[in-house]
């Protein structure tokens, strides 16, 4: 709602002098406090409309129910819908459809889509069919992660088969807690997932940064994950997932306690409906099967057992993330105090020891770190989705593309002065940089002490829980019936500040005349008036005490954690060995990844020689570019124009492109010199047709600007190799003097 603002029709300043600046603020701050008021009693209006839905959610798109998963052989409480079009937006269904999974956090569904800026609306404006996947309020009894999993796999399959023409398999985004969950289905199926981005996704609960991000210390300042089981029980067998939103209010008190409300009050003419929209998704509580919590906190929050191949399905099949063959897309930020940096990519060094090694399971990974945004911003921002989203929807093509290995994505914007404009959709350039697994340890992560605190915190965890289950457990569940478990649930604090700041409360129903009246005569003060300077300066006070409050009580969390789960003899005494110095977190190797990978390289090695003008065009555009090892939606935008010219050849598929890529890059780690002295018996004989695919080549390669010195070498090099006239050749490069490293011949997959 937008209350109107009308011009004062008296200058009470000018009457009555400094006593009328008073009196103008005084009506004025009256004015806001009444509109305040009638803005909560909206919102508690919405909660209880909200709650009644069958099936709600805040999805500002039209949905259409696709698969219900409670008719499933195993039910569950979630749902595939495509997302309709709106009006003037078409998409190609040859193209990669997009599907959202919207967190199960406490929250309800929709935030992925929740406005015309967000991850589906810059999808749809892509030009890429969507799908959204959510769930209802309640969980089907006895439903568990795992029949989830296979529930979205079934999900994803309708959606492949819905597009037999697209160009490449679903691009998954999953935020938040259901990052984790795609990921550990793109390990289980792998063939479904042709691209996967997480936005704020937690896949390594351990790491992090001291004086930083205290969350993850929560576990075992609780005593582990006996808590967990309590509250469940007291839910007679559910676990109301308004505990995990007054985890995350608990995060920011500042925010929670007063910027949030300030902020409405503050702006009470224009907040209104952004307030009301947010909070319709933020009061949208929904529930989780005790099973499903348990594990969750487990096996991943506590346990963090998930990088480290610790998880087993009920087939007793280890998770393992090295299995995942999509290109992995991670989105993270500094300013994300549930899903920092670390927490959202330590999983890479859990997994590899260096690039090379990710190259060697055909891993590619790109990842980008936000400076500011909050953990809600990563997947609720406007900003946000119309630059990074809006991006990786533009470019998944040109990510699905990239050689095995790990890259940093970054933005730069474009301006009337970008080289090669006309190649650049929407107002950003989009470039992946090559980077190693330092730049991932610069982001914050643990030292072996460190990790042997957490590894003693999560077997306390279990000590505790056994005890739990053992003596207390059972008294607790004979104690709270089904009907004492909703009332615990209807009275939480977060939902009566809903339910009485409502129309149900008699008290309330003045507020609703009594702010149609203030509206009509509206007199907002003047924005130079010294009272209102006051009142911000005592927001701003209020603030900062609060952010005090909370550094203080961060820091002796942090110190309490380090102290005690850092003791030797409480380290002895769960079997933790004080003085180990190894990782806790790691993955373990297997034999036969390094046998199927010898056999690799073999077959690699002896089709060097092997191909014709496709093959050569694309070793000769990794040759030269792999020198300044990053890539551009410019350069690839070329790419896309020299496949579409390639001289009467048969179409390619993406897939096949990426097999092409791939292959020729693992060529050219193995062996350069017999790859790139392999060209000339590759090429055709016709001139014009290798003086045509050197033109497309060098359009490529120009499409950035200015080669680099050592690019430019390169080409001219290429440039030779392809010129079949009397002209002398370009100077050849030596061969390497050091025989090429152990690791870089292990890349290839």
């Amino acid at each position: 709602m937008r209350y109107p603002s009308y011009t004062p029709t008296t200058d009470l300043a000018g009457q009555f002098g400094p006593a009328g600046v008073a009196l103008e603020y005084a009506v004025d701050a009256a004015q806001r406090s009444l509109l305040f008021w009638d803005v909560i009693r909206m919102r508690g209006n919405q909660y209880r409309t909200h709650a009644e839905a069958t099936a709600p959610h805040v999805l500002s798109f039209t949905p259409e129910v696709i698969l219900d998963g409670r008719k499933l052989e195993k039910p569950v409480n979630y749902a595939l819908v495509r997302i309709v079009p709106p009006e003037g937006i078409e998409v190609d269904e040859t193209r990669r459809p997009f599907v959202v999974v919207d967190p199960r956090a406490g929250h309800g569904p929709g935030i992925g889509g929740f406005k015309a800026d967000s991850e589906i609306g810059v999808a749809l404006k892509a030009g890429h069919p969507c799908y959204f996947i959510g769930f209802l309020p309640e969980p089907e009894p006895g439903q568990t992660i795992e029949d989830i999993a296979h529930a979205e796999a079934i999900f994803l399959e309708k959606v492949i088969s819905l597009h037999p023409d697209a160009d490449a398999k679903p691009c998954v985004i999953g935020n938040c807690q259901a990052g984790w969950a795609v990921t550990m289905l793109a390990a289980m199926r792998p063939e479904l997932f042709g691209s996967l981005i997480i936005a704020g996704a937690p896949l390594s609960y351990w790491a992090g940064e001291r004086g930083k991000y205290p969350m993850r210390y929560s576990g075992g300042l609780l005593g582990g994950s006996w808590l967990t089981a309590l509250v469940s029980d007291l839910g007679h067998g559910k676990f109301d997932g308004a505990w995990l939103v007054q985890n995350f209010e608990n995060q920011n008190p500042a925010n929670t306690l007063w910027t949030k409300q300030y902020t409405l009050y503050s702006k009470i003419d224009t907040e209104a409906p952004r307030y009301l929209g947010f909070e319709q998704w933020w009061g949208g509580h929904v529930s989780l099967n005790a099973e499903e919590i348990q594990f969750i906190v487990d096996e991943l929050f506590v346990g963090n057992n998930l990088a480290a191949g610790r998880i087993q399905t009920s087939k007793g099949e280890a998770i393992d993330l090295r299995n995942i063959r999509a290109p992995i897309v991670v989105f993270c930020s500094k300013g994300d105090n549930i899903t920092p940096p670390a927490q959202a990519l330590d999983w890479i060094l859990d997994l590899y020891d260096d690039v090379n090694e990710m190259r060697s399971h055909g891993q590619t990974i790109v990842y980008t770190v936000h400076e500011t945004i909050g953990h809600l911003g990563i997947f609720v921002s406007a900003s946000v989705a119309r630059k990074e989203h809006g991006e990786f929807s533009s470019n998944i093509d040109l990510i699905d593309a990239l050689p095995p290995g790990l890259y940093e994505a970054t933005f730069e914007a474009k301006t009337d002065e970008t080289i090669r404009g006309d190649l650049v959709e929407g107002n950003w350039i989009m470039r992946c940089e090559a980077r190693t697994l330092d730049d991932i340890r610069a982001l914050g992560c643990n030292s072996p002490a460190d990790d042997r605190r957490f590894a003693t915190a999560a077997r306390v965890s279990e000590i505790n829980l056994a005890l739990y289950r053992t003596f207390f457990q059972p008294v607790v569940r004979a104690m709270v019936p089904d009907w004492a478990a909703k009332q615990l649930r209807e009275s939480h604090p977060l939902r009566l500040q809903y339910e009485l700041l409502s129309d149900a409360n008699p008290l309330m129903a003045q507020i609703a005349d009594l702010a149609a009246d203030v509206a009509e005569e509206r007199r907002p003060v003047a924005a130079e008036n010294p009272f209102l300077a006051l009142e911000k300066a005592f927001s701003s006070q209020i603030i900062a005490g609060l952010e005090a409050w909370r550094g203080a009580t961060e820091a002796l969390s942090e110190a309490t954690f380090l102290s005690v789960y850092g003791s030797p003899l409480l380290q002895a005494a769960v079997g933790v060995d004080p003085l180990d110095a190894k990782p806790h977190r790691r993955a373990s190797k297997t034999a036969l990844h390094l046998q199927v990978l010898n056999e690799k390289i073999e077959e690699l090695k002896a089709r060097i020689g092997q191909g014709g003008l496709r093959e050569s065009l694309a070793r000769s555009l990794l040759y030269v570019a792999m020198v300044s090892g990053a890539a551009d939606e410019r350069g690839f935008a070329a790419i896309r124009r020299m496949r579409r010219a390639e001289n009467g050849m048969p179409a390619m598929t993406l897939a096949e492109f990426k097999t092409l890529i791939r292959d020729q890059f693992l060529m050219l780690l193995l062996d350069e010199e017999a790859a790139v002295n392999a060209l000339p018996a590759m090429l055709p004989q016709d001139e014009g047709v290798r003086r045509g695919a050197l033109s497309s080549l060098q359009e490529v390669l120009n499409a950035r600007g200015a080669l680099s010195e050592e690019a430019e070498r390169r080409l001219q090099r290429i440039v030779g190799i392809f010129d079949v006239s009397e002209e002398p050749l370009a100077e050849p490069v030596p061969p390497p003097t050091k025989p090429v490293p152990v690791k870089a011949v292990r890349s290839a997959n």
